[in-house]
């Protein structure tokens, strides 16, 4: 008896997850879809009688119902893009190599070394967002892309190298010393043995990265106050007006920064957990 209300307690658990999760994005999605009056009324509109896609238009600057202030999105949907992508090479670089040399390399200090990189992940985020200020000031990369793009690898980096380091330690040695015994240099081991063996974990750690990179909003917000380089998030919160807050076009603008995200979760998801469980069993 306890065993079949224990089944039975099961779906409607994933369900409840799933209405918990599911349902504000269907909200967004139906909002995004109406007329403002249709947004505003009570009691709600379920579901929209007219699809509405001049919120969307609107956006991106597109047709006659565009916003002045909202022609941006379009851009900073690019600004989001390459920002997220630039971080996303540059972490992966960066930690593939350093966490090799972690991994294979003997010489003084690396425990202390890679575990004081690790220790940054507890860093609190707005305690550093003031120093980092003042050295893209000094530095003059404040509202430029590359300002962005380094703040971003110095703190997706420790994950990173992290997952990128679990995947060296599970890979034999001794592939690689058969590979030296052959006569093959390192340079020649690190690219053509290694690297094709730790796909799934840079796979993992370059999506884990972009998604990271995509969700930012505190560091553009002070970092970037200017059209140029601001990115989606930044953007959809500049759409609100002091005394008139567009809702459905809000609503548009979250649906567009959700779809990237998710179809690369949807359609990549396998690579994320391969490359995360590849790396923690030897």
């Amino acid at each position: 008896m306890r065993r079949s209300r224990l089944r039975w307690l099961r779906p409607i658990g994933i369900a409840v997850v799933l209405l918990w999760s599911l349902f504000p994005v269907y909200w967004a999605l139906n909002t995004s879809l109406q007329t403002n009056a249709e947004a505003q009324s009570n009691p709600p509109t379920w579901f929209p009688t007219h699809l509405q896609f001049s919120n969307y238009e609107a956006i991106f600057g597109v047709g006659p119902s565009s916003a002045s202030t909202a022609g941006g999105v379009g851009q900073a949907l690019l600004n989001s893009s390459i920002e997220s992508l630039g971080a996303t090479i540059l972490t992966l670089v960066i930690a593939v190599v350093g966490a090799y040399a972690f991994a294979r390399l003997r010489f003084r200090l690396r425990g202390a070394l890679f575990y004081l990189v690790l220790a940054t992940l507890t860093l609190p985020v707005y305690a550093t967002l003031i120093p980092i200020y003042q050295i893209l000031t000094t530095t003059h990369l404040v509202n430029t892309y590359i300002g962005i793009i380094f703040v971003y690898t110095s703190g997706f980096l420790p994950l990173a190298m992290w997952i990128m380091y679990n995947m060296f330690q599970a890979l034999p040695a001794s592939i690689e010393e058969a590979a030296a015994i052959d006569g093959a240099t390192t340079l020649q081991i690190f690219r053509r043995i290694v690297l094709p063996i730790v796909r799934p974990g840079m796979a993992a750690a370059a999506i884990i990265t972009f998604l990271f990179g995509w969700g930012q909003f505190i560091f553009p917000l002070v970092l970037s106050s200017t059209n140029a380089t601001q990115p989606l998030t930044v953007a959809l919160s500049a759409l609100a007006g002091r005394h008139v807050v567009p809702y459905t076009m809000i609503n548009a603008g979250a649906i567009v920064a959700i779809a990237v995200p998710a179809l690369i979760v949807f359609f990549l998801n396998r690579f994320i957990v391969d490359g995360i469980v590849a790396g923690s069993v030897k």
